[in-house]
Formats: structure tokens, sequence, C-alpha cells
């Protein structure tokens, strides 16, 4: 039996500024759609692997302009689900040398912000499935959402499939009442495989980690082991915890590497990446999701090879526009391997 992943949460219509242009320079936007899971579901599909995406989605012609766009990249999407009223909405404007990209959130009474339990069968979800992805952006956008998430994480316990988060903490989406601290917890408690950088572990998880710095461009790799060994001695079901190492030298330079703490060893992936000429950093984390899922899945005792896949893939997708990392697996392991020439292939 081949692998089959599904991912759960919200698919957005991204509205971008052109080039580099400010919110207030812009007189057209350019529409594409993205949003963490269905990222990741693109990255996998990408990669050959059969990926399910679940969302609501509103009866509407921009709704069935997104499922179109995730069935191009080969996404399954027989298990959404309609009703509500709106696709939510984020605006994106790119930032350039020492001015960050910002984002504008136009997400409130979305169709899944109001979804409910039992609306999803996820028997029929589950169906020979052996992966389960969810990430912190979803309980965080609404109390249903929250419900929904957990339901899922619970029947994928059920049935023994692996279940992994990336804790994505977004401090703006946190408005219904409740903190990123009071529902995670519960969540990430069914997690196997948890990904997340130094602000999460601290704001989601109340983990602070010891003698980080990530600004300047300095990542240091060993200071993130006490952080997964106290994630790990918290949620005992855990059996990875995965870092994403950004050093933030400026918007358009960035480096880029990673660790991956099985409970034994520390792994650092054996590249640190310079990343001088971002395109769009926009699912940075999400392209090495679907990185470390893949590789977790091909390579299950080789966690080395896994992790570097992962931070290769998402060094490749800062070179793509959008969301979506449009890569294949030839071209992720040509870099992973130490070709970064970007010759033309001819």
């Amino acid at each position: 039996m081949g692998n089959k992943v599904v991912t759960f949460g919200e698919i957005m219509l991204r509205l971008a500024t052109p080039g580099y242009e400010r919110f207030s320079q812009a007189s057209e936007f350019k529409a594409t759609f993205g949003g963490g899971e269905a990222n990741v579901a693109v990255s996998l599909a990408n990669y050959g692997i059969e990926s399910n995406f679940v969302t609501r989605l509103p009866e509407n012609d921009i709704a069935r302009a997104c499922e179109m766009d995730l069935k191009k990249y080969g996404v399954n999407t027989d298990h959404i689900i309609y009703g509500g009223d709106r696709l939510g909405i984020y605006f994106l404007e790119t930032g350039a040398v020492s001015r960050g990209s910002k984002v504008v959130y136009d997400r409130a009474h979305s169709a899944i912000s109001e979804i409910e339990l039992e609306m999803i069968d996820w028997d029929k979800v589950f169906e020979g499935v052996n992966w389960f992805h969810w990430t912190g952006i979803t309980p965080a956008i609404s109390q249903g959402a929250s419900d929904v998430c957990l339901e899922a994480i619970k029947a994928a316990n059920e049935r023994g499939i692996t279940v992994s988060c990336d804790l994505n903490y977004r401090k703006n989406l946190w408005q219904y009442g409740k903190s990123a601290a009071e529902v995670m917890p519960e969540l990430v408690a069914g997690t196997d495989i948890i990904l997340g950088n130094e602000e999460d572990a601290e704001k989601v998880l109340g983990v602070k980690p010891e003698g980080v710095d990530v600004t300047g461009g300095h990542v240091d790799a060993d200071a993130y082991l006490s952080v997964s060994k106290q994630i790990m001695a918290q949620y005992p079901r855990c059996k990875k915890v995965i870092t994403t190492l950004r050093g933030s030298i400026n918007a358009n330079h960035n480096s880029w590497s990673g660790v991956l703490y099985d409970g034994k060893e520390l792994f650092k992936a054996n590249n640190t990446y310079q990343i001088t000429d971002i395109v769009d950093r926009v699912g940075g984390g999400d392209s090495f999701m679907g990185g470390l899922i893949y590789g977790l899945l091909t390579w299950p005792e080789k966690d080395q090879q896994a992790l570097n896949f992962a931070v290769a893939a998402s060094c490749l997708k800062h070179t793509i526009y959008g969301d979506y990392n449009q890569v294949t697996v030839e071209e992720v392991v040509k870099l992973m391997n130490g070709d970064a020439s970007g010759r033309v292939a001819r």
C-alpha cells in the first residue's frame, strides 16, 4: 500500500501587490491561493505522494477556482465540504532589504471559521491514510475550527495514523477569546511529529529556549536541544521535534537550515543555505514540512536524509512566487547533494 497523507485547514485567496510595491502604491493585486496545510498538500503531490486536502469552502465561483487550482497540482479534494458565505483572503506586501513583508488578514466569518463538529466524516477521510498533518493556524481561527481539529487528531490517534503539526504561532489570529497557550497543549498531546521555531515553542507551549539569538543572521543549532527535550518531556507521545533555523540578515537575504531531535540525538542539516535574493518567503515553513513528511515516509530510518531533503526543498521554495513549492524530488535531491549552481538545464 502506498503512502496517503491528509492535511486539514484553511485555504485563502492571496492578493499580493506587484513586485515590491506597498499597499498604498498598488492599483492592482496578483491573485493566487494559499494556506499552510494546502501548501503542504501541494508539495507532497509534487513529490508523487497521494495527498488529500480537507477544508470547508463556500459554494461560489471563487471557491470553485480554488478547488480547480488544487486539482491542477494533483491534490485530492474529494473530502472538501461546502457551506458558509465566503473564502478567507489575505493581502501581502512583499518587503525588501530592511523593510519587512506585511500580511493583512480578511478572514473573519470565512466558511471554515464556522465549521462544526461532525460536519466532516473522518471515518471516510482516514480510509487507507497513514499520515495526518495540521498546523497551529487552524485552532487559532475559531472555536469551531479548533474543535474539529481536535476531533480529527483523536480520530487519527484511534487509527494509529502518524500525526504531525507545525506549531505556526500567529498572534493576530487568536481573536475569539482564547489564547494559544490555553488551546494548543491538548491538540499537541495527540501529535507524533512537532515542527516549530523558538517563538512557537515559547508562545504556544511555554517552552523558553536558552541562548538563542536569531537576529543578525546567526543561529546556534545546539541551543535548540534544550527546547526539544522540554517538549518531549511535556508531550510523551512526541517522537521527533524539528526546528527550522532562519537567520534574517534582511528581507532579501536569509540563512536557512534545520535540526531534528529524535529523543536521543540532535541531527543538524548538512547544509546552511545563504538565500541571497528571495523571490517569495511566504510558505517557506510549509515547504519544509512537505519535504520533511516526504523524507520521513521515504527514508523512515534515515532522519538525517529526511532533514537534509526538507531544508533543501524549502531553500528552493524561496525562489518561487506564490504560496506553493512547485519543485520535483529530482530538483531537491540535486540541491541536497551540493549542486546549487542554478545552471540552465537543456
